[in-house]
């Protein structure tokens, strides 16, 4: 999907833009957001081809400089991704170090291309702006707490994603998705969408509930928002009370939350 309708900008007020890209294990999206994360142009999205290494011809810098070539011109840039990001290096990048994608094996030498690479700055460099890094569901979070109490986020997707949020405030990142789960497995291994495929949607919605309880007993949030691609196939009628605690919102909030990661430093 690359056509991209531009809402007219030319009102200083609206800046700085922000270029949010949203890395996924099936697809990258981005758009360009204003300083009151207004889309100012339609997302552009291609699939997410494996193996994909950081950087070369066809890695994932390469891909997403191509991928945002046809968005207007941004200030700064914001990028989530499906793994551990501290300071804007990649710490794990669990669906981008298989030779074919999830459920595949582990190719040696992009874990080792991946091990601690500097997303935020290869990006500034390709894309000539300043740019920050987070986890994938850290900025889809920003963009739907409210800010009351403990907030925890999950995003249910290629794999599984989460962040937790105090009185709005992001704490440090957690990679629940490779905690054990059930059955000798994590919740990545549960949860993620090959699971979903092979098991079907009945015995993923089972899964789901049950994880909902777990995640309750460990932290006992306040409020628990589900997003990601698979949060539609969701069967809401079967969360009963736990339902009055839950938000399931659009998958477009890993882009809306890119703004989220350059307002804690305006």
């Amino acid at each position: 999907m690359r056509s991209v309708a531009i809402t007219p900008a030319g009102d200083a007020s609206a800046h700085p833009f922000t270029l949010a890209i949203d890395v996924g294990g099936t697809g990258l999206k981005a758009s360009v957001l204003s300083n009151d994360g207004t889309m100012v142009a339609d997302r552009v999205k291609v699939d997410t081809k494996y193996p994909l290494p950081p950087e070369g011809d066809g890695g994932l810098v390469a891909t997403l400089t191509s991928l945002v070539e046809p968005l207007p011109a941004a200030d700064r840039v914001s990028c989530g991704f499906p793994g551990m990001v501290r300071n804007g290096l990649i710490l794990s990048a669990p669906h981008f170090v298989t030779k074919k994608g999830p459920g595949t094996p582990v190719d040696k030498k992009l874990f080792e291309a991946w091990a601690k690479f500097d997303l935020a700055t290869a990006l500034s460099t390709a894309l000539g702006k300043p740019t920050k890094g987070a986890n994938d569901a850290d900025v889809q979070g920003a963009a739907v707490v409210k800010g009351n109490g403990l907030e925890v986020v999950i995003t249910l997707g290629t794999g599984f994603g989460s962040a937790l949020f105090m009185d709005g405030k992001l704490m440090p990142h957690l990679e629940l998705a490779h905690q054990p789960f059930r059955k000798d497995e994590t919740y990545n291994d549960q949860l993620g969408e090959l699971a979903r495929k092979v098991k079907g949607d009945q015995t993923w919605n089972s899964r789901v509930r049950e994880a909902i309880v777990c995640i309750d007993a460990l932290f006992f949030y306040d409020h628990l928002y589900i997003g990601g691609g698979n949060a539609r196939r969701i069967d809401r009628d079967d969360l009963g009370d736990a339902l009055e605690r839950i938000t399931i919102v659009d998958n477009t909030a890993g882009i809306l939350g890119g703004i989220k990661l350059w307002e804690v430093s305006d």
